[in-house]
């Protein structure tokens, strides 16, 4: 998994705005402001591709980047505090359902989890859900550089427990530092 030419294509906002190509998809879902963009950055080694905002709700649509001519990146719309209408909030709850539920293209879904804070009834959740639907998903704990190593271990073990996440399966992330970033491209070169 190499990220020579990474390029923003497109900003979803109905499936009809779907990419027609064949190409594999991995998409990002998590809580807003969970650091979605820092670690999508973080991973493709690039500082400010996928825009990075200190307001929830930031991401409107289901954005899609090219990756090596190979395949896609989708960035999700972040859930649960977000600053926008309720309305806007359920449009986009049915296109990413809608999209996680038909998508053929779509090989796994990264779930990104905020290590400072307990487990969330959304994000076991939507772990959950992906398990019932058959989708693979890889749960990435973010921000542990702003935790000291006692504390790292015992938020990890309470997500875990919280969301019924073997330590084996879950991958400790950190935009700043780039810890986890290996594992990451480990884990998600198995589905493309």
């Amino acid at each position: 998994m190499n990220f020579h030419d990474v390029k923003f294509v497109l900003s979803v906002h109905s499936e009809r705005q779907l990419p027609t190509e064949e190409l594999p998809e991995i998409a990002f879902a998590g809580r807003s402001n969970v650091g979605k963009s820092s670690l999508m950055n973080a991973l493709i080694g690039r500082k400010s591709l996928v825009k990075v905002s200190g307001r929830p709700g930031k991401t409107q649509g289901l954005n899609f980047f090219l990756v090596d001519d190979s395949y896609h990146l989708v960035d999700l719309p972040g859930y649960g505090f977000a600053k926008v209408s309720k309305d806007m909030q359920n449009s986009w709850q049915g296109l990413i359902t809608s999209y996680l539920e038909t998508r053929q293209q779509l090989k796994c879904v990264v779930v990104i989890l905020d290590i400072r804070h307990e487990a969330k009834p959304t994000d076991t959740q939507l772990l959950n859900w992906l398990g019932q639907q058959g989708i693979p998903c890889v749960p990435v704990y973010t921000k542990v550089d702003k935790l000291s190593g006692n504390e790292r271990g015992k938020n990890a073990r309470l997500l875990d427990a919280g969301h019924g996440i073997r330590q084996e399966d879950r991958i400790l992330f950190s935009a700043k530092t780039g810890q986890g970033r290996e594992e990451l491209i480990a884990a998600l070169t198995k589905y493309l």
